[in-house]
């Protein structure tokens, strides 16, 4: 379906600034390949850095001969010793990925979800359950929630989207515009951690471990929670008014009828309501099972989620809660594995989607499946992001990069406001959320720890401009795919038509959380459990 919208769109030229984004970003190579011309740029800058002896003073470590701080040097990737590492140490550079782990764990849980029906079923039974004069919010909810569905928020929410707002005498492309905004304009946004989370705090784990300021640093799949839970109920209002005021007002009367063009996808819904009921039910016991095990397991006396010795032979004072609860944070990743596993595989046996345990295994297979090109972009990026490690570059630009920034008296909300904007700028040309954040993480999340901002912070500021502007790129990879639900209700609606719809939920996706993350900053408000949006480096350096 998304080729043949792909075909259907390349006689739709565009001209003006969008224009020129879709043309230059097609010209792009394909984020694997760009890693790999990204190593070969990245040896032959470390070649030149060593020759030129490019160096800066290592914030936190002290030279033992020399009592000073200690001076870090450019690393030639040609060295005898980055060569031998590069091959011997090859199978330990990619499995040793942090993000790697995280996702496929998390990923074989959320793809019986998906598989059976589970996602899908919850979706629809959350919005076709809302009263008319709620329709768009409840849209734009769910739609926001369903990120953790992954594909089934494109492709079940957004032309079920559709056949409700046409079914309730409402414009079709305003439900479609409202899913599209809250799916992925609202990529980031959502009430709880979820697969997104694992992904990018991996990557920013690697990042801090590479850049070695901070070596007790662990990433914590909670650690934006508060501010994610935050956007979602932001955004929500932001949705709901450009839906009603803004884009179905320019759309116009509904003079199509409220009958949809895919009736027979409505009737074997509607034809498989009981099943879906009964599964539900399940999921939801499932589901209240899996937080009691948690709650067992934090709260019980010796529990094994809380480090209780964490603190022994530690005045109180000095004891971080952080330090008790990681384990708890560190679990996160398996809990919503066993959450999405049980969820789905609850609702599949009451469905009779999931008829026995080779089912299950089968569905946990074919996720796998799915995240071969991932497998493929992790190898490229885990190697240009040890590479950025072993020739010490990425510090010293963090260092430098700190102080240039330091020297023009830039408040640090603005930092974080600058960098919201770049994110979202490069969103358009390069559309992978973990593409985007492999690169940009080396650099900016040490750059943020040494001018105060928590690794928490830095991450929360990426995910701002990476999700508001998804909605206008043509290079998104579900673009075409949206121009297919389109064109059901209107022949005629071009790419351009589109991302002419768009455009102001992006406007004011990205000003209202440039706002917020400036805010949250300037504030001191925690970004999640024990996840600070101001930092110290160890020792107070």
């Amino acid at each position: 379906m998304a080729t043949a919208a792909q075909d259907a769109t390349t006689s739709q030229g565009m001209t003006g600034i969008l224009g020129w984004v879709e043309r230059t970003g097609n010209k792009l190579p394909d984020p694997v390949f760009l890693f790999f011309y990204l190593i070969i740029a990245l040896v032959a800058i470390s070649v030149v850095c060593e020759l030129l002896g490019v160096s800066a003073l290592h914030p936190t470590t002290i030279d033992e001969e020399t009592g000073g701080a200690q001076v870090i040097s450019a690393v030639s990737l040609l060295s005898a010793d980055n060569i031998q590492k590069l091959w011997v140490e090859m199978p330990k550079t990619f499995t040793h990925f942090h993000p790697l782990g995280y996702v496929l764990v998390v990923m074989l849980g959320a793809g019986v979800a998906e598989r059976s029906g589970f996602f899908a079923a919850g979706m629809t039974k959350a919005v076709k359950s809302a009263p008319t004069a709620l329709l768009t919010p409840v849209v734009a909810l769910v739609a926001m929630i369903g990120n953790h569905a992954a594909d089934a928020g494109y492709v079940v929410l957004i032309p079920l989207a559709g056949i409700l707002f046409a079914a309730a005498g409402r414009h079709p492309m305003a439900g479609i515009a409202a899913a599209f905004a809250g799916v992925s304009g609202g990529f980031s946004a959502n009430i709880s951690p979820g697969q997104l989370d694992a992904l990018l705090f991996g990557i920013t784990e690697e990042a801090v471990g590479a850049s070695a300021l901070d070596p007790s640093w662990t990433a914590n799949l909670a650690g934006n929670w508060y501010f994610i839970s935050a956007m979602t109920f932001l955004y929500l209002p932001i949705i709901w008014y450009v839906t009603d005021k803004v884009i179905e007002p320019r759309l116009g009367a509904w003079t199509g009828g409220a009958s949809a063009p895919s009736e027979d996808s409505s009737d074997a819904a509607a034809s498989s309501d009981e099943p879906s009921s009964k599964g539900l039910r399940a999921a939801g016991l499932a589901a209240l099972f899996v937080v009691a095990l948690w709650l067992i397991m934090v709260f019980a006396p010796g529990t094994p989620l809380i480090n209780e010795a964490a603190c022994e032979g530690i005045p109180a004072a000095d004891c971080s809660i952080h330090s008790q609860l990681r384990p708890l944070y560190q679990s996160l990743v398996g809990g919503f594995f066993l959450l999405f596993l049980l969820t789905g595989w609850a609702y599949g046996q009451a469905s009779g989607s999931i008829k026995d345990h080779r089912d299950l295994v089968g569905m946990m297979s074919e996720s796998m499946k799915d995240m071969g090109y991932y497998l493929v972009l992790a190898f490229a990026a885990a190697h240009f992001v040890a590479m950025f490690s072993w020739s010490n570059l990425g510090l010293i630009s963090a260092v430098h990069g700190a102080d240039a920034i330091q020297s023009t008296g830039l408040p640090l909300p603005l930092v974080l406001g600058l960098m919201v904007l770049f994110s979202g700028l490069l969103n358009l040309f390069v559309g992978s959320a973990s593409a985007k954040w492999a690169l940009l993480a080396p650099i900016l999340v040490p750059m943020l720890m040494l001018l105060g901002i928590s690794p928490e912070g830095a991450t929360a500021a990426y995910r701002v401009g990476d999700s508001a502007t998804n909605i206008i790129t043509p290079l998104m990879v579900y673009f075409p795919l949206i121009l297919v639900f389109a064109r059901r209700w209107q022949s005629d609606f071009g790419l351009g038509s589109l991302t002419a719809m768009m455009i102001p939920y992006s406007v004011w996706l990205l000003i209202s959380g440039t706002v917020l993350i400036v805010l949250w900053f300037y504030l001191g408000i925690p970004l999640g459990p024990n996840a600070p949006v101001d930092y110290a480096l160890p020792g107070g350096g």
